[in-house]
């Protein structure tokens, strides 16, 4: 059950009982309602959207992109990128953000040019280009944004689309306005919705990550390293290693991931299709959303008085929709997607700086904890998707990285990227993965 945090206020804002929508959704539909009559043909009276925009206010969203119902019919997407770089950029400005200083560019860049040499012994993936980019907090958003977008997009139009279905099922009372009126405008709504809380989302991401392919993410076209150094010295802090070593760790992790995607362009496409497939499966039982909402207002986990505790419960997860088998496959494949990826990342790093790098294993070793303590980038995963990559998978992702170098070679290892992935079944079983995808010598039995 994935815990979508902003399906079922839709939901109850298509409920007909007036009685089930919390005060503010009831102003915002009804100012909606009043801008539908006129079918879009004219401009929106000014304390008309005003009074939309107070709404959005109190609920947490941004209204930018959702006033706009066109917007998404022009640029063909349903997630506004302006406000998703808009509320990332307030949550980063909040937290506090340092500017690049000379210093932090000679040592970052010197532990990038020492991570290229460390790489090229220990993969056959080549650093295509010699750029070396070192990022503030603010720059990774600017620099990422498109690529996240493109990346939920599917996930936001399978929700829009689902939600929209809804609608245009449903009949309307003689007068009301057209029902692809409605149903454009719910659209938006779902866009700007997902929109803002992956704008959150991100925000609280860029005050950690270390590097633009941190979360194991093709977020950078073409995919290139970039180093944050304000998060690398926080991420250094109190582990009393050495902090040139922790330079050169990250600077080889995000090295690594970056030559990955670059020289598998199909592996981008493979991660993003696994989020369209979901995407595509969504579908809304409003019957059954409208019965979880009575349930959790009868068991006072909703006050319909307090918008507050509505929106607490949607993003804990409280409505939840059915997963389909086809999506539950494009979710395992994602995650095991995810899993290898890290998996090869640290196998690279243990032939790059098992000799080279004194405080190798308690920097892995930290990094696990990092990421066994529900890291921003976990939360954003369950959140999206649903998704908890194990910290078990990863470490059996590890292995089974490590052991076909040992049984075969580097450049085996490596040639696996390119044919047929490993399933989650197939990490315990190296061997017998080998054997599954081996093209016999002798075809004539074929």
């Amino acid at each position: 059950m994935t815990p979508f945090g902003f399906t079922p206020s839709d939901g109850n804002d298509e409920s007909e009982n007036s009685d089930e929508t919390p005060p503010d959704f009831a102003a915002l539909f009804a100012a909606l309602q009043s801008q539908l009559q006129s079918q879009f043909g004219e401009q929106l009276p000014e304390n008309l959207q005003k009074d939309i925009e107070a709404e959005f206010v109190k609920l947490g969203l941004n209204p930018v992109g959702f006033l706009n119902p066109f917007h998404a019919q022009a640029t063909g997407q349903t997630l506004p990128k302006e406000v998703i770089r808009d509320i990332a950029k307030k949550i980063v400005n909040t937290a506090g953000t340092k500017l690049i200083g000379e210093t932090d560019l000679v040592v970052m860049r010197e532990a990038m040019g020492i991570a290229d040499l460390w790489l090229n012994e220990a993969t056959v993936f080549p650093a295509q280009s010699n750029e070396k980019n070192i990022y503030s907090r603010i720059d990774w958003i600017d620099a990422t944004v498109e690529g996240w977008q493109s990346t939920v997009e599917p996930l936001a139009a399978g929700l829009a689309q689902a939600m929209a279905s809804v609608v245009e099922s449903q009949e309307l009372p003689e007068g009301a306005p057209a029902m692809n009126a409605i149903a454009d405008m719910l659209r938006a709504f779902i866009g700007t919705l997902i929109a803002t809380q992956l704008g959150q989302s991100i925000g609280a991401l860029a005050t950690s990550v270390t590097g633009a392919h941190d979360v194991a993410l093709p977020l950078i076209s073409p995919a290139r390293p970039a180093l944050l150094p304000e998060n690398i010295a926080l991420w250094g802090t109190d582990i009393g290693l050495p902090e040139s070593e922790v330079r050169i760790f990250h600077a080889l992790r995000e090295g690594a991931v970056a030559r990955l995607f670059d020289s598998n362009p199909w592996l981008v496409d493979y991660m993003r299709n696994s989020i369209a497939d979901y995407g595509k499966g969504i579908r809304i039982d409003i019957e059954k959303m409208k019965s979880q909402a009575q349930d959790a207002i009868d068991a006072g986990a909703i006050d319909p008085e307090n918008p507050a505790s509505f929106s607490i419960a949607l993003n804990e997860g409280l409505f939840t929709p059915d997963e389909s088998p086809s999506q539950q496959l494009a979710l395992a494949k994602l995650e095991t997607a995810l899993a290898l990826i890290d998996g090869w990342v640290d196998d690279v790093l243990t032939v790059a700086a098992a000799s080279r790098l004194p405080s190798l294993n308690a920097l892995r070793e930290s990094l696990r904890r990092a990421r066994a303590t529900s890291s921003p980038a976990q939360q954003l995963f369950s959140s999206l998707f649903g998704l908890e990559v194990s910290p078990r998978m990863s470490r059996e992702a590890s292995a089974f990285w490590t052991q076909l170098r040992q049984l075969r070679d580097l450049s085996a290892r490596d040639q696996i990227w390119s044919g047929i992935l490993p399933t989650q079944q197939d990490l315990t079983d190296v061997t017998g993965y080998l054997k599954s995808v081996e093209v016999p010598d002798d075809l004539s039995g074929l």
